[in-house]
């Protein structure tokens, strides 16, 4: 049986039973919904320009098994809005995911779930795990959809100018479908185009039409994190951008953004990985959700290790 999105609202959507709570990473507010505290945490981190309610589907098949938590980036939903431009730069994104996961799961590393640019910043924690107190110890598993690591980024790009024609043409590939990343660095345009065309969106996602009435301003605000962050100097990670932890790759094999070549060497930068491929577009947590629940269902149950060992 195949998995389908249905728009917010719909009698079809597939909505988790959840309680609602504020965070306060600095000072600005985070809205955080929590499903009842039962077997292994899981936080589930969304990507522009979504909002937590784009992983419903899959914790509506997860809550009964796992402590599910999603929140609200800055900027986003029900979530404080930063002043400044900077103030979406990954160390804040970072610090908010630490805020987040000290609050819900205090004596218990988490399984940590990130999609889109939700992925790109748990990638900032994950690799940094040995080396920032924040995540010492916090965090049990990654899960990564279509949201690579920055670092991991560069690299490729430096292995697609150097290496084989065959690579050059799989960089080139992805520079062209990343049109918009520059596309945004423009000044005000953007925001034009957004507010103007948000519709589009909406209509344009067929079965994964699925954004909220707080698109417009979500679509804007996240305009800042490529600007904060794309073409910024970063922090070097000591030891380089690796990691140690399970990692698991669901790669969307018609993603449009994230080509499935941009992948391919991740074993470089994570020593135990889990790829699993999905013929779905850039919104599998949307089309495929029953898909992406299983998978992490079975990921998470292998490697979490509660106070009876793996949990069943």
């Amino acid at each position: 049986m195949t998995d389908h999105a249905h728009p917010a609202g719909s009698p079809a959507a597939s909505s988790p039973t959840t309680t609602r709570r504020t965070v306060i990473s600095g000072d600005l507010p985070l809205a955080v919904w929590q499903t009842r505290a039962i077997g292994p945490p899981v936080v589930f981190v969304h990507g522009f320009p979504d909002t937590h309610t784009v992983w419903d589907p899959v914790v509506h098949r997860l809550q009964d098994r796992f402590h599910c938590v999603t929140y609200d980036v800055r900027g986003a939903g029900e979530s404080g809005v930063p002043e400044r431009q900077d103030d979406y730069a990954i160390a804040h994104l970072v610090r908010d995911l630490a805020v987040v996961i000290d609050v819900v799961s205090p004596d218990r590393p988490v399984h940590l779930v990130g999609h889109d640019w939700g992925s790109i910043q748990a990638w900032e924690a994950v690799i940094r795990e040995t080396s920032d107190p924040r995540f010492s110890g916090r965090i049990a598993t990654y899960t990564t959809i279509s949201g690579p690591c920055l670092d991991h980024v560069h690299a490729f790009s430096r292995s697609a100018r150097r290496g084989s024609w065959q690579l050059r043409r799989q960089g080139l590939h992805q520079l062209l479908h990343s049109w918009y990343i520059f596309a945004f660095q423009l000044p005000r345009l953007p925001e034009f185009l957004l507010r103007r065309h948000h519709g589009s969106l909406q209509t344009g996602g067929g079965r994964c039409s699925h954004f909220g009435p707080t698109l417009p301003d979500d679509a804007v605000n996240g305009l800042n994190l490529y600007r904060a962050n794309i073409f910024a100097r970063r922090e070097r990670v000591p030891g380089g951008a690796t990691t140690d932890l399970p990692v698991q790759l669901i790669v969307p094999l018609r993603d449009k953004y994230v080509l499935p070549q941009l992948t391919h060497d991740l074993h470089r930068f994570a020593s135990d990985l889990t790829r699993l491929e999905i013929d779905a577009g850039h919104w599998v947590p949307q089309s495929r959700p029953g898909e992406v629940a299983a998978a992490l269902a079975g990921f998470v149950s292998a490697h979490d290790m509660g106070p009876r060992g793996p949990y069943p």
